[in-house]
């Protein structure tokens, strides 16, 4: 069996112990069928020494010139990045985001050559329908813990018990603990069909998934693919846009004649991050080794990197430490360049333009929530044209590009709305 791709010293300190009474949770699940199936109960600890060395290069940053503008143009700015850097270095404290992990159930399994690391929560109430949730880049599971207790006790947080499911959170293939492909494909479609064998080794025989940010491409996948059991899907950055749309948004030209005003404020979106933003996805698909060097070098240029995506201003949401947690993982797990790469295995497309593919092949039901601060708020005729089985469309009023992690109660409540539909009968 393969191990995690972790440096020597941390295989022989990170544990894969159980959380009290996490064998219990599995109860059912796990398959003897051979050694490649199982399921091991996992624990992070991450050496001190690693932690220290981790300051230790924060502190021996060599900071560039101070940008030549005085608004975010040239990427983030100076003071802006040092001022979160110097936190990270002297007062950030990673073993908190470690207790947010350890405080879950959290397990191990070999799938298709490679370990998959998942946090497993089922609800206390019998009748939850299996969830499946995927991270996107520059997130990871951090950026799901939010919505486990609305989503799996939501008589605890405004909801009914009608309403639960049991969470599967995995990490995606080359991002945190999960183990780093040593060859090429793994792309979306890959990764829905280990989503899928992973569902099954769980003992679930009916299930949804849900995805934003590459989620939303890997939740794709899955409903294409249809894999029994599968009952639908929510994606909170659907593949809405247009073919003649997408081919002038790639050329650069005006918007196409005809479009209504929300079709309208949606190219200008586009059109806006393509010619800001996209840099990013479009180095990371062409050369993410290249960018890797620096990026698995330098916590300050990690840091920066990651911040930066979704327009520079992630604190709009999240705490310096939320953020930290996420950076962080991505440090000490030397995910920078491994996570780059599933851009380079979609041929350096952005995740907008990933996720407009093959809508027409899906004939399972979909759910979209919009979010009005995503890259782009997705017109309902957009989306009508693009999935012929749209069981469920919703605008809401807060939240952009990490929803669960910004407004967990919100996206919690859309889910067990979009899903209502496909439970089982009561």
């Amino acid at each position: 069996m393969s191990a995690i791709s972790l440096t020597p010293a941390r295989r022989e300190l990170i544990a894969a112990t159980a959380a009290t009474g996490a064998i219990g949770l599995l109860a059912g699940a796990l398959r003897a069928a051979g050694a490649g199936d199982s399921i091991r109960p996992f624990t992070i600890k991450i050496p001190q020494n690693e932690i220290a060395e981790l300051r230790q290069r924060i502190a021996a940053t060599r900071w560039p010139d101070q940008e030549t503008v005085n608004d975010r143009s040239q990427g983030i700015q100076l003071a802006r990045l040092q001022e979160i850097v110097r936190y990270w270095g002297t007062e950030y404290d990673w073993r908190k985001g470690e207790a947010k992990l350890n405080a879950l159930p959290q397990f191990m399994t070999e799938i298709d050559g490679l370990d998959i690391h998942f946090i497993h929560v089922r609800s206390k109430h019998p009748e939850a329908l299996p969830l499946i949730m995927t991270h996107g880049w520059p997130g990871s599971v951090f950026e799901l813990l939010k919505t486990v207790g609305p989503l799996t006790d939501p008589l605890a947080h405004g909801g009914s018990p009608e309403d639960a499911f049991d969470l599967v959170l995995p990490s995606m293939p080359g991002y945190g603990l999960s183990g780093k492909p040593n060859g090429t494909g793994w792309a979306p479609d890959r990764i829905a069909r280990a989503w899928a064998e992973l569902m099954k080794r769980l003992g679930y025989e009916r299930y949804v998934a849900q995805g934003g940010d590459w989620g939303a491409p890997v939740s794709s996948a899955m409903a294409r693919q249809a894999p029994r059991g599968l009952l639908g899907i929510h994606i909170n950055l659907p593949a809405t846009i247009p073919a003649e749309v997408a081919a002038v948004l790639a050329a650069g030209g005006p918007a196409p004649a005809g479009l209504v005003e929300k079709e309208r404020a949606a190219f200008r979106s586009l059109d806006t991050f393509y010619k800001k933003y996209r840099a990013y996805a479009a180095l990371m698909g062409t050369r993410p080794q290249t960018i890797g060097y620096a990026l698995t070098d330098s916590p300050a240029g990690l840091a920066a990197w990651m911040y930066d995506y979704n327009n520079g201003e992630p604190e709009r949401w999240l705490s310096k430490d939320e953020m930290l947690d996420d950076v962080t993982l991505y440090w000490l797990t030397n995910s920078a360049t491994s996570s780059a790469r599933l851009y380079w295995e979609t041929m350096g497309q952005s995740v907008l333009l990933a996720t407009a593919q093959r809508t027409a092949e899906i004939s399972l039901p979909v759910a979209i929530t919009v979010f009005p601060e995503e890259v782009y708020a997705a017109p309902e005729t957009w989306a009508r044209r693009a999935y012929r089985n749209l069981i469920y469309f919703n605008e809401v009023s807060k939240g952009g590009h990490f929803a669960a992690w910004e407004e967990p109660k919100l996206f919690s409540a859309e889910l067990r709305t979009a899903f209502r539909s496909l439970r089982p009968a009561q």
